[in-house]
């Protein structure tokens, strides 16, 4: 049976996701870079992961070949949260956040046409309805337009993040305990965020305690908080239920923009938004409404092979 603990754990997940620009475009508009703001991010995000292992007694034991894995997979990481970030500067919080969320749309374009996996008349509706999702958002704003860079920014972002899934699952850590998974790429990420900020010499160092607040903020609620529910929601109702509830994630992001930092809300805003979590809805639910289809009724399935592994760091 599926349990109420579980639909709460996964929208807390999704809710605290959607946290991210709350925290982080008062660090932009206070003149900090997004490497800065990335690198504090997930130091502090490895170090209370360190913290959380030790206390809970889970090994963090890897091999060579294991280290040298997740080193490369922390650069796809890395290009999603940059991407991501990146893209506060030109759109709406809200408009980019749903944005990225096309991610399992293109895991699945992915791997239809790159491992040849076999086409799905439900996926392939989504990808319309996405379509449709973002010329609903990118003809929203001022003048009738937004920021088509914002839009690319905000679109490659969801594009690495479904590559690196897809590299996940590929790789030799595929099987790996979510602890390790999770402290090794924000260790990585920190790592190579910090030598990239130093050598170009785009470091920021932080004074202010309204700045540490926030980063200290954004390190605990949508990165520490978040995966730790998404491990549990996981564990309790499957990732394809824990995935569609993932609809919170731009919906608490659009809100925040709205009621926090006086973003604008239009019509098609609103349908844009309804189009792109109804096309990844799609996909996530694809495998069951194709064995509803074949059989006559509907049956629950709660775990996607090759789509959704069974833990991943979140953006």
């Amino acid at each position: 049976m599926l349990s109420f603990k579980g639909f709460l754990y996964a929208v807390i997940t999704s809710a605290t996701f959607g946290l991210i620009p709350l925290f982080t475009i008062p660090l932009l508009h206070g003149g900090m870079n997004t490497p800065s703001i990335l690198f504090y991010r997930f130091s502090m995000a490895a170090a209370m992961m360190w913290a959380y292992s030790f206390f809970m007694r889970k090994s963090l034991r890897i091999s060579i070949r294991e280290l040298i894995t997740l080193a490369w997979l922390s650069l796809l990481y890395i290009g999603s949260a940059v991407f991501l970030f990146s893209s506060y500067l030109y759109l709406s919080s809200g408009i980019a956040t749903t944005m990225m969320f096309l991610y399992p749309v293109f895991v699945a374009l992915i791997m239809m046409y790159v491992f040849k996996e076999k086409k799905s008349l439900w996926t392939m509706f989504a990808i319309v309805l996405a379509v449709l999702g973002v010329a609903m958002l990118s003809w929203n704003g001022s003048d009738g337009g937004v920021s088509f860079f914002g839009i690319l920014l905000a679109v490659l972002s969801g594009l690495s993040y479904g590559v690196y899934i897809i590299a996940v699952n590929k790789s030799s850590v595929r099987t790996m305990s979510s602890e390790k998974l999770t402290f090794y790429v924000f260790l990585f990420t920190a790592v190579f965020l910090l030598a990239g900020t130093s050598l170009t010499g785009s470091f920021q160092t932080v004074e202010a305690w309204q700045d540490i607040f926030n980063l200290a903020l954004l390190a605990l609620v949508p990165t520490i908080i978040s995966n730790l529910t998404l491990v549990l929601a996981i564990k309790a109702i499957g990732s394809t239920f824990t995935s569609v509830l993932g609809a919170m994630e731009p919906l608490t992001a659009m809100a925040v923009g709205v009621f926090v930092f006086s973003e604008p809300f239009t019509l098609s805003t609103a349908l844009g938004v309804f189009l792109i979590i109804a096309a990844v809805s799609v996909v996530v639910l694809a495998p069951a409404l194709e064995k509803g289809y074949r059989t006559g009724k509907f049956l629950y399935i709660t775990k996607i092979k090759r789509i959704h592994p069974h833990i991943i760091p979140h953006h």
